[in-house]
């Protein structure tokens, strides 16, 4: 089952947003196109990636650089060693959903 996560006018592009539900804190980013929703905690010192910056398609953990790519979940830069759960997303009436209980499967 789809969650809505915001207005897809609510994104600014390169830049996440945080959204904070029961499920899970979630990263919601748009480049170019694309949507993705990211967990919104770095695996490597359990705190908010939507504080970080995002280019291309990573997202970098503002406390100690740690990188993820924001198609995968997969660290792209150390500290961090562990991947994120990512989630598909869907663009229904200007709306973004992902289903949070069916994390991407890893590639």
């Amino acid at each position: 089952m789809s969650t809505r996560l915001c207005a897809l006018a609510d994104l600014t592009p390169g830049t996440a947003l945080r959204v904070e539900l029961d499920e899970a804190d979630v990263a919601v980013v748009r480049v170019g196109d694309e949507v993705f929703a990211i967990e919104d905690v770095c695996s490597h010192a359990d705190y908010p990636l939507s504080d970080g910056e995002v280019t291309d398609c990573t997202i970098e953990c503002e406390l100690h650089g740690s990188r993820f790519d924001l198609r995968s979940g997969k660290p792209t830069g150390p500290p961090a060693t562990r991947p994120v759960a990512v989630y598909e997303t869907s663009v229904i009436d200007g709306a973004v959903y992902a289903d949070l209980n069916a994390p991407k499967e890893e590639n």
